[in-house]
């Protein structure tokens, strides 16, 4: 504590707490003014540091007005911006005013990083001190991690983890670049910090980001443009910051490129540059609320008789940085479904094996396929040998052919699932690009997408990206890569690349198609013939005039 005093005895800018103060009647005047209209306040008396002027009034763009009005006016609001578009100052300001005019109140500031979120409180401690000492409230704590002030009000800024302010009662967290947020970690804040924070009438969550990937951010932006929450979605486009206009954007594209252009000014959630999905394919894959939900497992669809089910399975060691996952296919026809989905960061390898039996037998004795890397052949052999599944998909190597998939052991040197080699790796990638890509797979669940955003290019092969996971596409491509197997299309009776193939040449024939000449028979019997230069003779198109056709 005698740390936190000596911060602050020694700056003249601060009122010390415990001294009276004679008010005028104008101040008092002033003061009701600026508790009443935090727009007047903030405008008025806050200063901000510019890059050309040094320290400034905060003039408010009209987008920026909008954004104060909301989160005074709202308790959940969710804010997708462009870059540098004073965003996290207009934030802060509305936070100064916050705790200033009112008492008893804690505000946490949470920042993708801990630096991040202490910077936010510097620029909300510099315009503090730039406050007429008779608007200020005596300050009892002032550090770089936080803040208390004589009414009993207080500030935290930290990182967003669910232990940042776990045990801690807040009035109003601030997430500031959420998006940027690991989303194991953004995962936990929500469900273990969320339920004290709705579980108030007047507490406030403000969310501020630039998108980065269909993560958590993406869903709450989603699902508040769409009200399947409370949260007020504000937008604002890159055209509205005051100096920004058509030759700005080409000058920035021509510094960055046109996809970090769009990311960080467009706002669109297009994921990691180099995805192995495109793009423009990413942005189409919409998700559905699944039928049922529970401890990791989503249900799409439940199991129907007479249809054939696949699922692949991914291991991990159980611990908080990978996840045991697992997808259930119909491959009844294509385009094939993702019918289920299970996914979980604590499960052992112990217990992984019962998870999966139950659900694949549930969907009608489901074929399944474990990725036998590493711990993974631990869930394999539980799976035949403990619990006796008769539809485990085992795979033989031979030679230069690599693995052969088939439901015994004949021929070969046999192992129990697949292991995921470079070769594996790459035709399933291939093959899981072209079947999304061409809508023969369908995708609406919404940790699968959110992975397949930041699935990028590393090296030559596919890795998802610093802070991403990638368990769900691991049992996707496996599943691609299942689909070329000989075993898959006796399975199934379905050749998807020779499906595929023909459909491709169907278009190319269509694409290259003379037009021909349309008559409606009033013509002369060979009006409309012709013979091209090799000779070739093309009739017409007959368009039958006949109002019973």
């Amino acid at each position: 504590m005698m740390q936190n005093i000596n911060n602050y005895l020694g700056n003249p800018n601060l009122k010390k707490a415990n001294v009276p103060v004679e008010w005028t009647e104008e101040q008092i005047e002033e003061y009701a003014r600026c508790m009443k209209d935090p727009l007047y306040f903030i405008e008025t008396y806050i200063r901000i540091v510019s890059l050309d002027e040094g320290l400034i009034p905060f003039k408010l763009y009209d987008f920026q007005k909008e954004i104060v009005g909301t989160f005074h006016k709202n308790r959940f609001t969710i804010c997708k911006l462009p870059r540098q578009s004073g965003k996290s100052t207009t934030i802060i300001a509305y936070l100064l005013y916050y705790v200033l005019f009112n008492t008893n109140v804690s505000v946490a500031i949470l920042a993708n990083k801990a630096a991040t979120a202490r910077d936010l409180l510097g620029r909300l401690q510099l315009a503090y001190e730039h406050l007429p000492k008779w608007l200020q409230q005596g300050v009892m704590t002032w550090n770089k991690g936080s803040l208390e002030l004589e009414n009993g009000s207080k500030i935290l800024a930290s990182a967003t983890s669910a232990s940042a302010v776990r045990g801690g009662s807040y009035n109003i967290i601030f997430l500031d670049e959420f998006a940027y947020v690991p989303y194991n970690f953004a995962e936990q804040f929500f469900s273990s910090v969320y339920p004290t924070i709705s579980a108030g009438k007047t507490t406030k969550v403000m969310i501020v980001s630039t998108p980065h990937g269909m993560n958590m951010f993406y869903k709450l932006w989603t699902d508040a443009e769409n009200e399947r929450n409370t949260y007020v979605p504000i937008e604002v486009h890159w055209s509205e910051i005051p100096g920004r206009d058509e030759e700005w954007k080409e000058e920035t594209i021509k510094n960055t490129s046109q996809a970090q252009f769009n990311t960080e000014f467009e706002c669109e959630f297009l994921g990691s540059i180099d995805t192995l999905i495109t793009p423009q394919k990413l942005k189409t894959l919409a998700y559905l609320d699944p039928e049922k939900s529970h401890k990791g497992l989503d249900l799409y669809e439940s199991p129907q008789k007479g249809r054939t089910y696949l699922l692949t399975a991914d291991v991990s060691r159980g611990t908080s940085n990978d996840y045991s996952a697992f997808i259930v296919f119909d491959v009844s026809e294509i385009p094939y479904r993702i019918v289920a989905k299970y996914r979980d960061n604590e499960i052992k390898p112990l217990i992984f094996p019962r998870k999966i039996y139950d659900i694949a037998r549930a969907y009608n004795e489901a074929y399944v396929l474990v990725e036998v890397n590493d711990i993974g052949e631990q869930v394999a052999n539980a799976l035949q040998y403990d619990m006796e599944y008769g539809n485990l998909i085992m795979a033989s190597m031979r030679g230069r052919s690599g693995q052969i998939l088939g439901g015994g052991f004949s021929g070969g040197k046999a192992q129990m699932g697949v292991r995921t080699t470079k070769a594996v790796k790459k035709i399933g990638c291939s093959n899981l690009k072209q079947l999304i890509e061409d809508n023969k797979l369908i995708v609406q669940d919404y940790d699968c997408i959110n992975e397949l955003s930041t699935f990028i290019v590393k090296g030559s092969s596919f890795e998802a990206d610093d802070g991403c996971n990638d368990d769900l596409v691991a049992c996707m491509f496996i599943f691609a890569w299942i689909t070329d197997q000989q075993y898959f299309k006796e399975l199934t009776d379905h050749n998807i690349r020779q499906q595929m193939y023909m459909e491709q040449q169907d278009q190319l024939e269509q694409d290259m198609a003379p037009f021909g000449f349309v008559i409606d028979g009033l013509e002369e019997e060979n009006a409309g013939n012709m013979t091209d230069e090799y000779g070739t003779r093309w009739a017409p198109i007959v368009r039958i005039n006949d109002s019973s056709w």
